[in-house]
C-alpha cells in the first residue's frame, strides 16, 4: 500500500486529469477525450456548451469546430452513450458498454414504456437512415420536455440497446444511425460478458481519476447490484490494475479498517512526481474533475452545486457559476454570460484561504482567455462577493490580459 497526502493526490489527479504539465496538450481534443475517458453532455449553454468547456479547460483556447469535430465526425470516433451521466465516449469503448445495452434490453423500460412502434422506428433507420427525431415525426407531443412521442421514445430505447447508436450531431440534434453501419467491425465483433465490461471501465475510470476511492469508481462508471459487485471484485482481484493507497485525511469505506487503504490509484500515475505548468481556467460543473460533489469537496474543498433550477432570489453563486482553477486549486466561482462583444462576470466570488493578490490576478487572466475563446473583446465584472477584493479586480480585469492569449 502506498501513502499520498491529499496534496500529493490532488496534484495525481490534475495530471490524470490533463490540468498540469506540459505532456497534456499532446494529441488534441481527441487525446483529451481518451485521457478523460468521458465528456458529459448538458443542453445548457452559457459561454459554450459544456462538452466544449471540457475541452477548452484543459487544451486553451482550441478552436470549437475543432472540439465538434472530434467527437462527432465521419468516420466515427466517438459515440454517445450512458456512463457517469450522458457522455461523449471514445469509440473503442462501444465493446464495454455491451453489459449495459444487455440490461436494457432485458428490462425494456427505463423512463417510459417502450411503444409498439419500436419495431417500425427501427426498419425506418434501417431503410432511410441516419435520421434525426425530426425525420422519424418529432421528439416530444406537445406538452413537458418529458412528454416525449412515441418515436422519440422508441428511438432512444433502440440507442440504449445498441441497435442504433449516436456518433454525429446536428446542431444539437442527435443523428440516428445503425450500430453495423457506424460503429467500426471489429469493435462490432468483440463480444464482452458483464465481467470484462465492468472490469475493464473499472480501469479507464481509474486511470481517468488518477485516484479514486471505490464510491468515486462507482460514480464514474454508475454500475450497482450484481455489476457494482463486479467492479469490487475486480479492485480486489487486482484484475482492473489499480493499486490500494491510502490518502491522508480522506476517509475510510464505512466499516473498513481505519488503518487501511481508502482509495485506488493507477499504478502508472505513482511512479512520478507531477510536475509542471497549472492551467488557469474556469471550469463547466459537469467537469469530470469536479462532476462528483463529494470528491470536489474531498480533492479541493470546495462545495458547489449547479444552481441554474434553483429559484434566482435562493441562487448563491449565480445561474451557471464556474469554479476558477488557478495554480491546482479552486480560487473562486464566476458565473458568467454574454452581450454582444462583452463577458460579463455578473457574479464573481473568492474562496477563503488562499493568495488574495494572486487569485485577484488569476481570476482576470481567467475571465479574459475565456472571453477571447468565445470571441468577446472585453470583460465586465457586475458583481464581486468579496467586497475587499472588488477594487483589485476591477482593476485587473481592466488593465487587460496579462499576456497575449494562446
Amino acid at each position: 500500500m502506498t501513502d499520498l497526502t491529499a496534496d500529493e493526490a490532488r496534484r495525481i489527479i490534475l495530471r490524470a486529469q490533463g490540468f498540469l504539465g506540459a505532456t497534456a496538450r499532446g494529441g488534441g481534443v481527441p487525446a483529451m477525450l481518451r485521457r478523460v475517458g468521458a465528456v458529459q453532455l448538458d443542453t445548457i449553454s452559457v459561454l459554450a456548451r459544456s462538452h466544449e468547456l471540457v475541452a477548452y479547460a484543459r487544451l486553451g483556447p482550441v478552436g470549437r469546430s475543432v472540439v465538434e469535430r472530434a467527437y462527432w465526425d465521419a468516420p466515427a470516433r466517438a459515440f454517445e452513450y450512458w456512463c457517469h451521466a450522458a457522455c461523449v465516449l471514445p469509440i473503442e469503448q462501444w465493446p464495454l458498454y455491451a453489459f449495459r445495452r444487455r440490461a436494457y434490453r432485458e428490462r425494456r423500460y427505463r423512463w417510459h414504456e417502450v411503444p409498439p412502434v419500436v419495431d417500425k422506428v427501427l426498419e425506418q433507420v434501417r431503410s432511410d437512415g441516419p435520421l434525426t427525431t425530426a425525420d422519424i415525426g418529432g421528439a416530444k407531443n406537445g406538452g413537458p420536455w418529458w412528454d416525449w412521442s412515441d418515436t422519440k421514445i422508441a428511438i432512444e430505447f433502440l440507442l440504449d440497446i445498441g441497435e442504433v447508436v449516436c456518433t454525429r450531431r446536428v446542431g444539437w440534434r442527435r443523428v440516428y444511425e445503425l450500430a453495423e453501419r457506424a460503429v467500426p467491425a471489429d469493435l462490432l465483433a468483440q463480444d464482452l460478458s458483464d465481467d470484462e465490461c465492468v472490469t475493464r471501465l473499472t480501469t479507464i475510470a481509474g486511470r481517468s481519476l488518477g485516484v479514486a476511492t471505490r464510491a468515486d469508481l462507482v460514480d464514474f462508471t454508475r454500475v450497482k447490484g450484481g455489476h457494482a459487485a463486479m467492479l469490487d471484485e475486480a479492485l480486489l482481484s487486482g484484475a482492473a490494475g489499480l493499486v490500494p493507497v491510502r490518502v491522508s485525511g480522506w476517509p475510510a469505506r464505512r466499516g473498513a479498517d481505519p488503518d487501511g487503504p481508502n482509495a485506488w490509484a493507477d499504478p502508472d500515475a505513482l511512479e512520478s512526481e507531477p510536475r509542471g505548468r497549472h492551467r488557469t481556467t474556469p471550469l463547466s460543473p459537469f467537469d469530470s474533475l469536479i462532476w462528483e460533489r463529494a470528491r470536489a469537496e474531498r480533492v479541493f474543498g470546495l462545495n458547489h452545486r449547479l444552481e441554474a433550477y434553483v429559484p434566482k432570489d435562493k441562487r448563491v453563486h449565480g445561474y451557471f457559476a464556474m469554479p476558477v482553477l488557478a495554480g491546482g486549486r479552486i480560487i473562486g466561482r464566476v458565473d458568467p454570460a454574454r452581450e454582444g462583444a462583452t463577458l460579463v462576470a455578473r457574479q464573481v466570488g473568492f474562496e477563503p484561504g488562499n493568495g488574495r493578490a494572486r487569485a485577484v490576478e488569476a481570476m482576470s487572466d481567467a475571465l479574459w482567455e475565456a472571453a477571447s475563446w468565445v470571441g468577446c473583446t472585453d470583460v465586465r465584472v457586475e458583481r464581486v462577493g468579496a467586497p475587499d477584493l472588488e477594487a483589485p479586480l476591477r482593476a485587473a480585469v481592466a488593465r487587460g490580459p496579462r499576456a497575449p492569449i494562446r
